[in-house]
């Protein structure tokens, strides 16, 4: 058991030696191999999403259509719910005429229509969500490639959003909105 130990011991320390071998001699190659960074000055631009959003014609489009979905599902939502209530009124005038049967059995179709209508309340609520996320993901989309191009002769190291969360002070001669929106509404008339 003590050669074991022993030799076990002798192992360990030839490893640690050949492991902070390696190590330093490999620092001096890799301080060569780190990324060189660019000397002086670098700008940074930031543009304002609450004025993008409201002068930007594809997004104008997006929250429109979007906004025409939401009132047509509420029609539909309240016309079945409009429906339900004027089945609810006519099970309530004619129950005097009718048998316990009858009236559990209308009961329970209330019932049922009510769940159905809560179902594709949630239904549409959620394909509602789904396709704004999809929206808001390609106009990212497109301010992003739409940047990339912008800033082609890397005028920008960074190009922020001027979200007032984010920001604390920022010099207006760096605010490219209007290069901006001005840059995807004519390539938004060029895709219509």
């Amino acid at each position: 058991m003590k050669n074991f130990t022993l030799a076990l011991n002798i192992v360990l320390v030839i490893a640690v030696g050949i492991l902070f071998y390696w190590h330093f001699s490999n620092q001096s190659s890799s301080a060569t191999m780190e990324k060189q960074v660019p000397s002086g000055n670098f700008s940074i631009a930031y543009f304002e999403p609450d004025s993008l959003q409201n002068q930007f014609e594809y997004y104008k489009d997006v929250r429109n259509a979007l906004d025409s979905k939401q009132q047509e599902y509420g029609k539909q939502l309240n016309q079945y719910k409009r429906n339900i209530a004027e089945k609810y009124q006519s099970l309530q005038a004619k129950a005097q005429s009718m048998s316990q049967a009858e009236i559990a059995n209308k009961q329970q179709e209330l019932i049922d229509l009510d769940k159905e209508a809560k179902n594709k309340e949630q239904a549409y609520s959620q394909e509602l969500q789904d396709e704004t996320f999809k929206k808001l993901q390609e106009i990212k989309k497109e301010i992003e490639d739409f940047l990339k191009e912008y800033n082609k002769d890397k005028r920008y190291a960074y190009i922020f959003s001027g979200t007032p969360d984010l920001m604390y002070y920022k010099d207006t001669a760096y605010n490219i909105t209007a290069d901006l929106v001005k840059g995807l509404n004519e390539l938004h008339k060029k895709k219509k």
